[in-house]
């Protein structure tokens, strides 16, 4: 059996473009002190020891206060080991990773459209990425979905969903309302200088969002 995101979730997605590389590790670990709950590692421009290499790094840095996930490459993710892999709509697909990685590793896909949560769910995914949210520094020239789209797969799809694209503590609110079960982040925790508080700030409003009458996640 697959391990279970928190809920709500604090999804720290990594980036060494944002702020000093150098201080990659330490920032992910003072953002876990802050209130992340899962960093997905994604660095596609490394190669797989150099990737492999940054994982350990993270792992034993985060000392198994936060789930570690590894994007898209499944071989990383199984050798480290780590808690799991997220997928990208083109990525391989659920099956064949869930075939390497067993089924107690978390396996998340990434999804823009309801047909291709429905998918995800048939495959025998344990979460959804819903992108993207709005406007962000990472999908340029991206037209956002917007809260809308993640809305209508949570109405219709069982797993839980969480929103990504820019995103912050002002607007995560209305991710929460939509009924998603977490976010995820780049720029609004690794550009902060205090990561710690960063985090923490954007895990009260999704706390505070969730308190609200009426902003409840409900299974299809």
């Amino acid at each position: 059996m697959a391990l279970a995101l928190p809920d709500p979730c604090l999804c720290l997605v990594t980036d060494r473009r944002v702020g000093d590389e150098a201080t990659l590790v330490e920032r992910v670990a003072d953002a876990v002190k802050g209130g992340v709950d899962l960093v997905q590692l994604r660095e596609k421009d490394l190669h797989g020891a150099q990737l492999l290499e940054l994982s350990c790094r993270l792992r034993d840095a985060l000392g198994g206060r936060a789930l570690l996930v590894v994007n898209e490459r499944v071989d990383v993710a199984a050798a480290l080991p780590s808690d799991g892999v997220q997928l990208g709509e083109d990525a391989v697909p659920v099956p064949a990773a869930r075939r390497i990685l067993g089924p107690e590793m978390l396996i998340g896909r990434s999804v823009h459209s309801v047909d291709g949560a429905r998918q995800a769910v048939d495959d025998g995914a344990d979460f959804l990425v819903v992108g993207t949210m709005f406007a962000s520094r990472s999908h340029p020239g991206e037209e956002p979905s917007g809260p809308e789209l993640l809305a209508q797969v949570v109405s219709r799809c069982s797993l839980p969903a969480i929103g990504i694209g820019g995103i912050t503590a002002d607007n995560c609110h209305q991710i929460m309302a939509a009924g998603a079960s977490g976010v995820a982040v780049i720029t609004g925790i690794l550009a902060d200088p205090n990561p710690c508080g960063a985090a923490g700030k954007l895990k009260e409003a999704m706390l505070a969002a969730r308190r609200k009458p009426g902003v409840t996640r409900e299974s299809p």
